[in-house]
């Protein structure tokens, strides 16, 4: 099946031929001009307006001086951003989805992370953010009395990239630097207020309209689970188990735990039911682990099991145990030390009182004669215990085939917090299992986030990183597990509204809140991106003429030769250092 990318790029390819053949046959518009790929489309019309927009100079004067400020802080963090992150992918390459070249542009069906469900919001933000954006341009150059010798729009082949305003090279040459430097900080300035205008309206009434559905959203289902194999697809509400309601997560869990039958009732919030068959799924094994991931555990020494909790009981009281294996080439039996699976640290308090150096790998089943089957029943034990106090230690070091040892060591620790030295697996054994299967999507997370059900406890700007990094969260959170890409799709079923926003429909409130997301997300970008002091961006012209204000100050005789290599010295940094971070870690990992 032929990717989106390359059907994207075959487009281009053939619009570009077309265009250029067009273009030297002089077919085209005076205002259309093509330069392979590009097309830009050139207009005299808005100089009017925009001579009646910048009468109150003052005000806008002082607008740009707040943008400039703003800009200095961004190209700052900008440049050493760029810097960290190509020195981490020289130091430690580790290539990621987000270093992707289709991820580096923001076409929606091209980039993994912005979905065509979203195309509309992110195109309406795109556009937003490129008039607002060229218009800041357009509205100082009047202000500053510097002449535009023509407007317009800049496209990809037919794909929209930006906008553009032209200034007379000579007319802005003749302009203070104050007035250059505003000019080109304009651009960002208006996208950045874009954005923060958006996030209020979102973070504020849009969001306080929305609120989570009662029930446990299912994300999707884990691969061989008992939840796939009875057809419980995404977008689905779990309203009740076993006629008991559950209102969360938590609650659902509860009810399994509690139930030992094999077969549960599953009621779904738009009234339909399920029957799911249980069986324990591992979910997560570590890697030297007998039992592999997605292989179900039937029997612990020949008895029959079906839930999670039943093969805790199995297991609580036996140090090794019989585990009946189903996997992909049929039935077979594990012998398995249960424990807690850890490794050992160095100069920790089990390695100083033993051999051991570090490193190894120890399943602790018990600590002063208590069992620690798993991380909770290690935790619980400790929590009884003082730093220095003398404990025996027992386990299998070296793991699932080695030597069981029993140690005498003194814990270690500060305050009341005692402290083995290892660090701990989740699960049994190393083993995660699982006889539900159903992947939660962090529908109350998300909401949170973004201004809903009160907000919790997050602040204006850490509540606008979050949401900068929602469509990729499961790379930049990887506790969420899940990307949101708005209001869209089965993701829909899992919020309600209400209050005044309720008279726009479920759909004309979602419809909002992602145009909302998407614009300031978009804006965000844009102006972040034109501030990479590198031209032809705004943040190398920027660069350009506040280097040229410092220079003028300095005691030196070629004034000008200093500019240009301090501004060409950064932009080839920086330049460099975009490259070498897109990629660097594909090409050095």
């Amino acid at each position: 099946m032929v990717s989106t990318l390359w059907l994207v790029g075959g487009g281009v390819l053939l619009y570009t031929f077309v265009a250029m053949a067009l273009n030297s046959q002089g077919r085209l518009p005076d205002a259309v001009r093509v330069q392979g790929p590009i097309t830009t489309i050139h207009t005299q019309r808005g100089k009017a307006f925009l001579n009646w927009l910048s009468e109150p100079r003052r005000f806008w004067r002082a607008w740009g001086n707040l943008g400039v400020g703003i800009a200095l802080v961004v190209m700052i963090g900008s440049f050493g951003l760029v810097a960290f992150a190509a020195l981490q992918a020289v130091q430690n390459p580790q290539p990621s989805p987000l270093n992707e070249p289709q991820n580096v542009l923001a076409i929606p069906g091209v980039n993994d992370f912005l979905p065509l469900s979203v195309a509309p919001e992110i195109i309406a933000g795109l556009v937003i953010g490129l008039v607002v954006h060229e218009g800041g341009h357009g509205l100082l150059c009047r202000v500053e009395d510097i002449d535009i010798e023509s407007m317009g729009l800049a496209l990809l082949a037919f794909i929209p990239i930006g906008a553009f305003v032209e200034p007379d090279e000579s007319s802005r040459n003749d302009a203070s630097r104050g007035g250059q430097t505003r000019m080109f900080a304009a651009g960002v300035t208006n996208n950045f207020a874009i954005a923060v205008l958006c996030f209020l309206l979102l973070f504020g009434p849009v969001a306080g309209a929305i609120g989570v559905a009662a029930g446990v959203p299912v994300g999707g289902s884990l691969p061989g689970s008992p939840a796939r194999q009875a057809g419980l697809e995404e977008g689905a509400v779990i309203a009740s188990v076993d006629g008991q309601s559950v209102a969360d997560a938590d609650e659902m869990q509860a009810v399994l735990a509690n139930s030992s039958t094999e077969q549960v009732t599953v009621g779904l919030r738009d009234g339909s039911q399920l029957e799911v068959t249980r069986e324990v799924l591992v979910t997560t094994a570590v890697r030297s682990a007998p039992v592999e991931v997605n292989e179900t555990i039937t029997a612990v020494n020949g008895s029959e099991i079906s839930t999670a909790s039943g093969f805790e009981r199995a297991v609580a009281s036996r140090p090794v145990a019989d585990l009946t294996v189903r996997g992909a080439d049929g039935t077979r039996t594990e012998t398995v030390p249960i424990g807690t699976y850890s490794l050992v640290a160095e100069d920790g308090a089990l390695a100083s009182g033993t051999e051991l150096s570090g490193g190894e790998t120890m399943i602790v089943t018990d600590i002063g004669g208590e069992r620690t089957v798993d991380f909770d029943d290690l935790s619980a034990v400790l929590d009884g215990r003082e730093p220095g106090d003398t404990v025996t230690v027992t386990g299998y070091v070296g793991g699932f085939d080695g030597d069981r040892r029993t140690y005498e060591i003194e814990l270690g620790g500060s305050g009341s917090d005692a402290v083995l030295g290892v660090r701990v697996q989740r699960g049994v054994s190393g083993l995660v299992v699982d006889d539900f299967g159903v992947d939660v999507y962090p529908a109350g997370t998300f909401l949170t986030i973004l201004g809903g059900d009160g907000g919790g406890d997050l602040g204006g700007i850490q509540r606008a990183y979050l949401a900068l990094v929602l469509p990729f969260a499961s790379l930049t959170l990887p506790e969420v597990g899940y990307n949101f890409a708005g209001f869209v799709g089965p993701v829909t079923e899992f919020y309600t509204v209400s209050g005044p926003l309720g008279l726009l429909g479920a759909g004309g409130t979602f419809l909002l809140a992602n145009l909302l997301f998407w614009t300031a997300w978009i804006n965000l970008i844009i102006g972040q991106f034109n501030c990479v002091p590198a031209y032809p961006l705004d943040g190398g012209h920027i660069l350009r003429t506040t280097t040229e204000s410092v220079v003028s100050r300095l005691p030196v005789t070629d004034g000008r030769a200093l500019t240009s290599a301090v501004t060409t010295t950064v932009s080839v940094v920086m330049i460099l250092g975009l490259l070498v971070m897109v990629f660097g870690p594909r090409l050095l990992g």
